[in-house]
C-alpha cells in the first residue's frame, strides 16, 4: 500500500489532448490501473482511485469512447436525424431524445436532413461510420431507413412512417386527433369543411385525412373534394391557396389544417379578405405553436408532444437493440387539443360587396409561426 500513499503531483496539461498514458504518468501508477481506477472496472485502492481521479481532473482528461466502443464492440452513442432543427417541432424531438440519452449515459450524435432524402442518406452514412448503435429519424423518403436496415443499424421513425412494417414507429394518433376535430366543426353546424394539407403528401397527413374524412362519413356528411386542398411549400403558398379557396363560389364555413404553417397562410388570407374569425370562419389546425394564443382570437389547435415523442422513441430504439428479433411495434400517441376561440357556428349568411368580405375585426398576427413539415 506504499503506492496508496505517495502525493498527487501537480502536472501540468499537455499542449495536446490528454491521454490515458499522461493520466498514469501524474499519477505514478501503470496505465490499467488508471483505467481501471477510471472506469470502476477492476479492484483499485482507494488511495490509488482517488489519486488517478485528481490527476484526470488536472490534466483535463476525457475518456475516448470510440476507442472503447471499437474494443467492447458496444456503441454508447445513438444518432438522431430530423428533417428541419429550425422547426420547433422537431427541436422538441431532439431534445426529448437528448434528455433520455442523456439520463442513460448515452452520447447523441445530431444531424439535419435539410428535408432533402439525399442529404438524409449522406448524414446516415457518416452515423454508420461513427458506429452509433441505432438512429431515430424524421424520414422524408423510404430511402433512408433502407440504407440502415442494410447496415443492420436499429431504427425508429417519428412522425413520419415508410418502413412499411420493418421498423419501429413512433407518432401522434392523427387520425384519431382529426376526427375529433372535424366533429367539433360538425357539432357546431358546419357542412363545408375545408381541409388543408402538405403538398407532399406525407404518411402524417394521410392519416389526418383520413380521420376527417371517417368523422364526416360517420355524420352522415359528404366531403366536398374541392374543400380538400393541398399547399405548399411555405407560409405564402398556403396563404395563396387560401385566397383562392375563401373568395371562391360555395367558400368554407371552417377550416382543418393539418399544419401550424397551413394555419398562418389561412389566418393570413382571412386577414386580407377581412373575414371575421370565428363569426365568419372558424379555424382548428395542428400543431400548436406560439402565435396561436397571442394572437385575438387564439387559434383552437392540436398539441404534438414533440418532447415525449422524443423520449419514447428512444425507449423504443433501446429496447430494439436489447431484442433484435422481436416484431417492430408503432407506438400512437394520443393528441391533446387546446379549444380557444376560433371556432363558432356558421354565420347564416356572409355580405358580400365588391368582391370582398365584411368588415374584419381580426387582429394581425404579433407573431410568427415556423413551418412544421408534418
Amino acid at each position: 500500500m506504499a503506492d496508496a500513499a505517495q502525493p498527487v503531483r501537480r502536472p501540468e496539461r499537455p499542449l495536446r489532448r490528454a491521454t490515458i498514458k499522461d493520466v498514469a504518468d501524474a499519477a505514478g501508477v501503470s496505465r490499467s490501473t488508471a483505467s481501471r481506477a477510471l472506469n470502476g472496472r477492476g479492484y483499485v485502492g482507494l488511495g490509488i482511485r482517488e489519486r488517478v481521479q485528481a490527476a484526470a481532473e488536472t490534466l483535463g482528461y476525457v475518456p475516448d469512447d470510440m476507442a472503447r466502443h471499437l474494443k467492447e464492440r458496444v456503441s454508447r452513442s445513438v444518432g438522431v436525424l430530423v428533417s428541419d432543427l429550425r422547426t420547433p417541432f422537431y427541436a422538441d424531438v431532439a431534445a426529448g431524445i437528448s434528455t433520455g440519452a442523456r439520463r442513460r449515459g448515452l452520447a447523441m450524435v445530431l444531424g439535419d436532413g435539410s428535408g432533402s432524402a439525399v442529404d438524409e442518406v449522406e448524414t446516415a452514412r457518416r452515423f454508420v461510420a461513427l458506429r452509433v448503435a441505432g438512429v431515430i429519424l424524421t424520414p422524408v423518403s423510404a430511402q433512408v431507413t433502407t440504407f440502415l436496415a442494410r447496415q443492420r443499424v436499429p431504427v425508429v421513425e417519428v412522425d413520419r412512417h415508410f418502413g412499411g412494417g420493418s421498423c419501429d414507429v413512433v407518432v401522434v394518433a392523427g387520425a384519431a386527433a382529426a376526427g375529433e376535430a372535424a366533429e367539433h366543426l360538425l357539432g357546431l353546424g358546419h357542412r363545408r369543411i375545408a381541409l388543408l394539407v402538405d403538398l407532399a403528401g406525407w404518411s402524417a397527413d394521410q392519416d389526418r385525412e383520413a380521420g376527417f374524412r371517417q368523422a364526416c362519413a360517420t355524420a352522415g356528411v359528404p366531403v366536398d373534394d374541392s374543400l380538400v386542398v393541398r399547399c405548399g411549400p411555405g407560409v405564402a403558398a398556403a396563404r395563396d391557396r387560401a385566397l383562392e379557396l375563401l373568395r371562391g363560389p360555395g367558400a368554407p364555413t371552417a377550416v382543418l389544417t393539418t399544419a401550424a404553417w397551413l394555419a398562418e397562410g389561412v389566418w393570413r388570407a382571412a386577414t386580407d379578405l377581412r373575414l371575421r374569425i370565428p363569426d365568419e370562419l372558424s379555424l382548428v389546425t395542428f400543431d400548436d405553436a406560439p402565435w396561436m394564443s397571442l394572437v385575438t382570437p387564439a387559434v383552437t389547435a392540436v398539441e404534438q408532444d414533440g418532447v415525449r415523442l422524443g423520449e419514447i422513441a428512444l425507449e423504443r430504439l433501446l429496447g430494439r437493440i436489447e431484442a433484435p428479433a422481436e416484431p417492430p411495434q408503432t407506438v400512437a400517441l394520443t393528441a391533446r387539443t387546446h379549444h380557444r376561440g376560433s371556432t363558432a357556428a356558421p354565420p347564416g349568411a356572409r355580405a358580400v360587396a365588391g368582391g370582398r368580405r365584411s368588415v374584419n375585426a381580426v387582429s394581425h398576427m404579433g407573431a410568427h409561426a415556423g413551418q412544421t413539415g408534418v
